[in-house]
C-alpha cells in the first residue's frame, strides 16, 4: 500500500493543566501555533478576576450549569449576562470579561495557544481585587504561545 503525504487523524489523552482553587482546567487539544481546546471545571460561587488578554482570542460553550458573564460594554460600564447549558461566548484579545459560576459549571474553551496573558483591572472599575480568585496580571515578557 502507498504511504500518503498528509497528516492523519489524532486522539490526544487529556492533560490537566492544574487544580486551580476554582476548579481545574484540562488540555484537550493544543494544535501548535493555531488553538488550544480545553475543558474547565468551575466551582459553584467562584469569581476569576476582572481581566483582558493582550493576544489570547478565546470562546466557550457552556456544557452545564450556570454562569454569570461581567464584561465592558461599547460605553466602558460592566454589563451582566447569564449564560447556561448550549450558551456560547467570545471574548476578542483585549475585552474585559470576567466569569461567576452560579453553580458548578462545565466548559469547552477553545482560544488561541497564548498562555500566561492576563490583565488584571478590578481597581479601574472601582473593585477589590482581593474579593475574586484567579491568577494575577502577568507582563507582556512572561506570555507563552505554544
Amino acid at each position: 500500500m502507498k504511504e500518503v503525504d498528509r497528516p492523519s487523524a489524532l486522539f490526544p489523552a487529556s492533560e490537566s493543566v492544574g487544580k486551580r482553587d476554582w476548579g481545574e482546567e484540562i488540555l484537550l487539544v493544543l494544535a501548535p501555533g493555531k488553538y488550544t481546546m480545553k475543558k474547565l471545571k468551575i466551582k459553584e460561587g467562584f469569581s476569576g478576576g476582572l481581566q483582558y488578554h493582550r493576544k489570547k482570542d478565546e470562546a466557550a460553550y457552556v456544557l452545564s450549569g450556570e454562569l454569570l458573564v461581567t464584561y465592558e460594554d461599547k460605553q466602558g460600564k460592566l454589563v451582566k449576562k447569564s449564560i447556561g447549558p448550549g450558551d456560547w461566548l467570545h471574548f476578542p484579545s483585549g475585552c474585559i470579561h470576567q466569569e461567576t459560576a452560579i453553580s458548578d459549571v462545565e466548559l469547552i474553551e477553545v482560544s488561541t495557544p497564548f498562555f500566561n496573558d492576563r490583565v488584571r483591572v478590578e481597581e479601574k472599575f472601582g473593585l477589590d481585587p482581593n474579593d475574586f480568585s484567579g491568577l494575577p496580571s502577568s507582563e507582556d515578557s512572561e506570555i507563552i504561545q505554544k
